[in-house]
């Protein structure tokens, strides 16, 4: 089932947090990148941000990141 999608585009990754990853899972990574784009304290939780910085993450979020596998 291909989407059409063009080979710019990476794959979403896993939803999921490992004792492995830590700081470094993919989550953290997306997010201290948003912050860094949109200039909001890393600190920050998302449901700390205003609505058109909260509809940004939300986009960035659903683009790269999928839920966890079924099994």
């Amino acid at each position: 089932m291909s989407m059409g999608k063009t080979s710019n585009e990476q794959p979403p990754v896993d939803n999921t947090i490992s004792d492995e990853t830590g700081q470094f899972d993919l989550r953290f990574v997306l997010w201290r990148h948003f912050c860094a784009q949109n200039d909001i304290s890393v600190d920050s939780l998302p449901s700390q941000l205003d609505g058109d910085q909260k509809e940004r993450w939300e986009e960035l979020k659903s683009s790269r990141l999928k839920g966890p596998t079924q099994k």
